[in-house]
C-alpha cells in the first residue's frame, strides 16, 4: 500500500506501491532520508522549493513550476509509472503564469496538491475527475482560508480533502485544522503517516 506523509506546512513526501518516491514542495519537517525519484516544486517561494532538502537517486527527476507551466500551457509527465497533470494555482499572492498545483495518478489513486492557490475556476471541472485526496492550502493569509477552502473541497468532491499550509511558516496549527469545516476533511497531523 502506498502512505503519503504530511511533513508539515505545504510539504509532502509520497510512497507508491511501487516504492517510488516522490516529494512535494519539500520545506517543512522531517522525512527527507528517502532518497527521492521525482521532486515537485508548485512555486517559488522559499517555503515550497527547498530541493536540496530530499536525498535524490541518480534517477531523480525534478519538476518545478516552470517546467509545469510554460506560456499557459500546463504540461503532463510520466515518469516511473506515476501520471503528472500540472494544473493552475493562482491568487492575489501568486501569479498564475508562475504558480501550478500537481494531480498525480498511481496506484489507481489520484491526489491533487493544490499548491498555494485560492479558488480556482478549474476546479469545477476536477469532480468528474475521481480524486482521492485534495490537499488544499487554508492559511487564510498568502491562500484561501479554511472556510473558502471547505467550499473548494465541496467542488472538487475528493473522497479527501486534508489541510494544510496553516499559518505563514508552522508545520501544523490545530486550532486553524479545526476551522476546516469539509464533510470530507480528513486531519493529518504533521509528521504523521496515513496509508492510501
Amino acid at each position: 500500500m502506498g502512505k503519503l506523509l504530511f511533513q508539515g506546512h505545504g510539504s509532502i513526501r509520497i510512497i507508491t506501491d511501487n516504492e517510488v518516491v516522490i516529494y512535494i514542495d519539500p520545506y517543512g519537517g522531517e522525512g527527507y532520508d528517502l532518497p527521492a525519484d521525482i521532486i515537485l516544486v508548485t512555486h517559488q517561494h522559499g517555503d515550497h522549493n527547498q530541493i536540496q532538502k530530499p536525498l535524490r537517486k541518480d534517477t531523480c527527476v525534478i519538476i518545478q513550476n516552470q517546467d509545469a507551466v510554460q506560456d499557459g500551457s500546463y504540461k503532463n509527465f510520466d515518469i516511473h509509472g506515476v501520471h503528472i497533470q500540472a494544473v493552475s494555482a493562482y491568487n492575489s499572492n501568486h501569479d498564475r503564469k508562475q504558480s501550478v498545483g500537481y494531480i498525480l495518478s498511481f496506484d489507481g489513486l489520484k491526489i491533487y496538491a493544490a499548491g498555494d492557490t485560492s479558488t480556482t475556476e478549474e476546479m469545477k471541472a476536477y469532480s468528474a475527475l475521481g480524486i482521492d485526496y485534495a490537499l488544499l492550502p487554508i492559511d487564510g493569509i498568502y491562500n484561501m482560508g479554511p472556510i473558502e477552502a471547505a467550499a473548494c473541497a465541496e467542488l472538487i468532491g475528493a473522497k479527501q480533502a486534508i489541510p494544510i499550509h496553516m499559518t505563514p511558516k508552522a508545520l501544523f496549527d490545530e486550532q486553524k485544522a479545526e476551522q476546516f469545516t469539509a464533510k470530507n476533511k480528513l486531519i493529518v497531523r504533521a509528521g504523521e503517516e496515513i496509508v492510501l
